[in-house]
């Protein structure tokens, strides 16, 4: 889909990617991966564990070459041109690597000297200000909670200057405190116009990317502001709050038209992908006293469950030919 969010993003393309595959022996990892974000674009990749998202970030930054497909990133052909693509982007992993015997200064010290930095002290310095670091430089990285290593991490990543992050996954375990301070953070990053990458399974995270993607079984499935996503289903949803619910849910579950239930605190989301079906199916269980139903915005995660559905069902109705052949 078109996207045209808003968002700090100028003009400038960072990523522009077409047609990108990558096979692992029989697996098909990533699929026809086409892809174009902007300069200070905070672009989330969604999708569950073994989905192609970590694969696909490799690819962008050179550390994996595709099968077939072309591209650019940061000017650098994808295939060609993948040391240059390195020495311009930070890359973290989902585990932060750093010695944990040694202090925070003293990590981004020996970094700095793996860089072949002249002014390898200057850039720690400044690396312990810009992250709040500087008051715990001499505590040794092995002590450190989630939230501190992950911030380690990121100053790792940022000594170099890079114009592109790459973060796979990078709140994983980490407090919601940590989480919100971490995105905070990647905020300031974009507003000075680096560009980041991260792939996430929090949807609150989601909601907080100027752009964002849902990869399934290799391929990327939609993208665009989460408000785009969302439209783009064209899906209804109801809340139903009051007595009973459980038993409620169980009924519901067998309604053809309803896509999904969900519990939210004291209520429940019913959603479906045709509007009339599905009011005029709930209608009956609308008339039941004791209850009260409300239409509400669908969120992130039904567009996603829905997708994942049809993702699902589109497999098993291939897997169920191929049988027949």
């Amino acid at each position: 889909m078109t996207t045209s969010g808003e968002g700090p993003a100028g003009g400038d393309v960072v990523i522009d990617v077409h047609g990108l595959n990558k096979h692992f022996g029989e697996n098909h990892a990533v699929k026809d991966l086409t892809l174009t974000v902007r300069r200070g674009e905070i672009f989330g990749f969604l999708g569950p564990n073994g989905s192609g998202k970590t694969t696909s970030i490799r690819m962008l930054c050179g550390l994996l070459t595709p099968d077939s497909g072309e591209g650019t990133c940061l000017g650098f052909d994808i295939r060609r041109q993948t040391r240059e693509i390195k020495l311009h982007v930070g890359y973290m992993t989902q585990r932060f690597s750093f010695w944990e015997d040694l202090t925070i200064r003293e990590n981004l010290r020996f970094i700095a000297r793996m860089y072949g930095m002249a002014d390898g002290a200057a850039r720690v310095d400044q690396a312990l200000a810009q992250l709040g670091l500087a008051t715990r430089a001499n505590q040794l990285a092995g002590s450190l909670s989630g939230g501190w290593k992950q911030r380690l991490a990121l100053a790792a990543c940022l000594l170099h200057e890079p114009q592109l992050l790459l973060l796979d996954e990078p709140t994983a375990g980490v407090d919601p405190k940590a989480r919100r301070d971490f995105w905070e953070e990647l905020h300031a990053l974009a507003a000075r116009g680096i560009t980041v990458l991260v792939s996430t399974h929090y949807m609150d995270e989601a909601e907080r990317c100027h752009k964002l993607g849902y990869i399934l079984y290799g391929r990327l499935l939609v993208q665009g502001t989460a408000e785009e996503v969302i439209a783009s289903q064209s899906l209804t949803t109801w809340e139903v709050s009051g007595g009973d619910l459980p038993a409620l849910a169980e009924r519901l579950r067998g309604i053809p038209a309803v896509e999904q239930v969900a519990a939210f605190g004291n209520a429940l989301h019913v959603t479906g992908s045709n509007r009339d079906a599905l009011k005029n199916a709930l209608a009956p269980l609308m008339n039941e006293a004791g209850r009260e139903w409300r239409e509400v915005e669908p969120g992130l995660e039904d567009v996603f469950i829905h997708l994942m559905h049809d993702a699902d069902d589109a497999v098993s109705a291939a897997e169920t030919a191929a049988a027949r052949e």
